[in-house]
């Protein structure tokens, strides 16, 4: 039995690590969640900004994150969840160094010539787009890992404490809970670092700002977080019957009762 829990762990920190270090490359291209749908614009009014569903490509995978997170959480308890949360970290910091020091070498003549152009015969700088695409503000690295470690630190926390009150049932009130606490202090954390405290005087946006594009995305997040939960449940079905009859006790001891 310690080897099938060996092998979920692996199997679930793997998922953990991989989407995590994905949203956060895939996160400099802004799409919109409307015209993707083929929807009109929403046009909300939030703190006089008229905002849309434009979003970072990020949350494409994001509730991949939530999932595991929340399955970790219920069987390998807090322990599990702050232990792949910091190897994540450490691998997302890791990632955004080795891509800063790639865009720093020197392009080989051969590969700019033979892609001077686009599809379409335009004058293309490969090598501008390169760097354009996968460097990132530094207040945007530093703001997006904290509101990373922030909000999964912060969701472990609130998911352990609504599993104290709950015991074994409500799984949607615990997973589902703990995910909307945290994401919204992780929609408000990334923006205001980002774009506000971190952000050079030529770029920073009001505060209100940064309080209307948060709100807008935590919207979006909440949305999701409440489409997911089925999901959750799928996901416990399927553990519970890989473990087989131990399942019920690796919980409990993952919840801190035994």
């Amino acid at each position: 039995m310690k080897s099938k829990q060996q092998q979920l762990f692996i199997l679930l920190a793997a998922i953990f690590i991989t989407n995590a270090i994905l949203a956060e490359l895939i996160g400099v291209k802004i799409f919109s969640l409307e015209g993707t749908l083929g929807f009109t614009p929403v046009n909300l009014n939030i703190l006089g900004y008229t905002l849309d569903f434009n979003l970072t490509a990020g949350v494409v995978i994001w509730p991949v994150v939530f999932i595991t997170t929340d399955i970790i959480n219920e069987y390998f308890g807090r322990n599990g969840v702050q232990k792949v949360t910091l190897i994540a970290v450490g691998c997302i910091s890791y990632a955004f160094l080795m891509i800063y020091m790639v865009t720093k070498l020197d392009p080989a003549q051969f590969w700019l010539e033979v892609n001077d152009q686009d599809s379409l015969g335009n004058p293309f700088n490969i090598n501008f787009a390169f760097n354009k695409t996968y460097t990132q503000g530094l207040g945007v690295v530093i703001g997006s890992i904290t509101a990373f470690l922030i909000g999964q630190l912060l969701d472990v926390a609130v998911f352990q404490k609504l599993r104290k009150l709950t015991g074994g049932k409500m799984i949607w009130l615990r997973a589902t809970g703990s995910t909307l606490i945290s994401q919204l202090i992780d929609s408000f954390i990334v923006l205001i670092m980002a774009f506000y405290i971190l952000a050079p005087a030529a770029g920073r946006w009001e505060f209100s700002q940064v309080v209307s594009v948060a709100t807008i995305n935590y919207i979006y997040k909440f949305m999701v977080a409440i489409l997911l939960t089925p999901l959750i449940y799928l996901g416990h079905y399927l553990i519970d019957y890989y473990l087989g009859e131990h399942a019920g006790a690796i919980k409990e001891k993952a919840s801190g009762r035994s």
